[in-house]
Parts: C-alpha cells; sequence; structure tokens
C-alpha cells in the first residue's frame, strides 16, 4: 500500500506561481510512475503531468507545457509541480497518483494509476 499527501495549493492571482508538494509513504519502492492530475468543477479529472520515477523521464499535457514542471526528490519521497505563469483556467483541485503497474498504459490517464491524494485546491484569480 502507498499513502499520498498532497500541500502546497492555496489562491494566486494570474501570473503568479505556486508549488504543489505530495509526500509518499508506505511501499514507495513499488511506484514505477506518478502523476499530477487535477479536476476543476463540473468537469472530468485530467492528468496534468507524470514522471517514470526510474528514468526520470517527464510527460506534460499540451495546457501546461512549458508552464509546469515536474520532478522528484527520492531521498524524501515527495513529488513536485512546479507551476508558474498560472492562469486562471488553471483553476482546479489537483491530485497526487501513483502507479505501481510495470507496463506504461497511458501516464496521463487515470487507469494507470493505483494510489491517490486527497487533493488540494488551487484557485488563480484574474
Amino acid at each position: 500500500q502507498v499513502q499520498l499527501v498532497e500541500s502546497g495549493g492555496g489562491s494566486v492571482q494570474a501570473g503568479g506561481s505556486l508549488r504543489l508538494s505530495c509526500v509518499a509513504s508506505g511501499a514507495t519502492y513499488s511506484m514505477y510512475y506518478m502523476a499530477w492530475f487535477r479536476q476543476a468543477p463540473g468537469k472530468e479529472r485530467e492528468g496534468v503531468a507524470a514522471i517514470d520515477t526510474g528514468a526520470a523521464i517527464t510527460f506534460y499535457d499540451d495546457p501546461v507545457r512549458g508552464r509546469f514542471t515536474i520532478s522528484q526528490d527520492n531521498a524524501k519521497n515527495t513529488l513536485y509541480l512546479q507551476m508558474d505563469s498560472l492562469k486562471p483556467e488553471d483553476t482546479a483541485m489537483y491530485f497526487c497518483a501513483a502507479s505501481s503497474h510495470f507496463y506504461k498504459i497511458a501516464l496521463l490517464e487515470e487507469r494507470q494509476y493505483n494510489y491517490w491524494g486527497q487533493g488540494t485546491q488551487v484557485t488563480v484569480s484574474s
């Protein structure tokens, strides 16, 4: 089992920055991939960034590429999402996810992941 706890959300004006953190505990050795998802009110949850924890290869959805950066600190069992140049449309609940599936299915889709955090709210005002 893996437990994930997010933090770092908050309210910021457009153009500002936030850094989200996700601390993992439990069977962290089994996590092959990790990701950040977000869900805005009335919308489906969507993947924004993912990382291959072994190779440290990163993947981004088009709306955030160039503005968001996913990274990991293995010594701290922590996943980060640095969000710069934030826009009102980035407003959402952000979730951390982890996958113990060895094979890559679809890193920005929910079906890849079997562990989820509770989420942290990000609000961007214009």
